[in-house]
């Protein structure tokens, strides 16, 4: 007894087709699930998975990402939290210049960025702030002859391993008694805010970006943790999760913004944002408010009157790695 089959042909178009069907029916599926849930974060992770680039997004979109955003954190830590989503401002570039013989190495703007930014603490603390302290030195007249071999034709001299006059190496984390310490110095690094940033030119789905003010950003919710843009850095200025961050409720700033200090999670790469969240409304980062000495400096380049301006006007200005042709926009600085 023969069997007749019945030949049905299925193009490559109906299979697409009714596999995305099937895409979009368990995607509402598991968002029906999620919502019976107390948890506050599975009730906006999936939506926030499959949301677009934030740079690509519509005004529409960006504030419902915020949204989703806001709920979530503010049930996560017991208060009322903003994500701001303000953009960059016509007419405004923004630089920063730091006096380094002011510097007295406290590490008051350290801390101050650590709590304004919402960043890791303790086990897993991340800091986007790094002040390095380095020795002062010279070459002392009594260690001529100290050099080994004795005799004639000494092949290592007597100054060998000390520090001469100050260079570039030296103690990323100190905790001295009291600051600043003798024949020591302090030199504060950050992230530059390049007008031609590497990070930016490596990054495999163009997750990090140069805003219109200047400030390069992250979207957290697209960085696939690769860490190139963190090789390609030349001033050691961004930081990866690689634990789940440690913020505590009480201690997290409420006050945030999308691209800056909202709270970041495992597997993605961070940085400083020139305190976006503070700057677009007009306001200093928080390392210049805390800084007891004055050794910071910031504003709008392209402003005349601006604090920075009137630095780069009128002192010797260097910019750190000139060399590179990355073009920093923090700018150090001497009386």
């Amino acid at each position: 007894m023969k069997i007749k089959k019945t030949e049905q042909k299925i193009t490559r178009r109906d299979f697409l087709r009714g596999s995305s069907s099937l895409g979009v029916a368990s995607i509402a599926a598991t968002a029906g699930l999620m919502a019976n849930t107390d948890d506050a974060h599975a009730k906006t992770t999936w939506a926030e998975w499959f949301q677009g680039n934030y740079r690509l997004m519509t005004d529409e979109e960006k504030k419902e990402a915020a949204q989703r955003l806001e709920n979530r954190y503010s049930e996560e830590f017991g208060k009322q939290v903003t994500v701001d989503t303000t953009e960059a401002t016509d007419g405004v570039l923004f630089g920063y210049a730091l006096n380094i013989q002011k510097c007295i190495g406290c590490r008051r703007c350290v801390k101050a960025c650590v709590r304004e930014n919402n960043q890791s603490r303790h086990n897993s603390e991340i800091e986007w702030i790094r002040v390095i302290r380095m020795e002062k030195g010279s070459f002392d007249a009594g260690k001529m002859d100290q050099g080994y071999p004795e005799d004639h034709g000494i092949q290592v001299g007597g100054n060998s391993y000390r520090p001469a006059g100050v260079v570039l190496e030296g103690q990323h984390y100190y905790e001295p008694d009291k600051v600043p310490e003798e024949d020591a110095f302090y030199f504060p690094i950050q992230c530059m805010q390049c007008e031609k940033p590497p990070c930016v030119k490596v990054c495999p789905v163009r997750t990090t970006y140069r805003e219109p003010d200047g400030i390069v950003v992250i979207d957290y919710n697209w960085c696939i943790g690769c860490r190139m843009c963190i090789g390609a850095c030349p001033y050691w200025a961004r930081r990866f999760n690689w634990g789940e961050p440690n913020l505590p409720k009480e201690e997290m700033n409420p006050e945030t913004h999308y691209l800056g200090n909202r709270p970041r999670m495992k597997g993605v790469v961070e940085k400083c944002t020139f305190c976006i969240q503070r700057t677009r409304k007009g306001r200093y980062t928080a390392c210049i408010e805390v800084c007891p000495v004055g050794a910071r400096k910031f504003g709008n380049l392209l402003d005349p009157e601006s604090e920075v301006r009137k630095v780069l006007d009128r002192k010797r200005v260097f910019r750190l790695k000139a060399e590179l042709n990355t073009y920093p926009k923090f700018f150090y600085f001497v009386d």
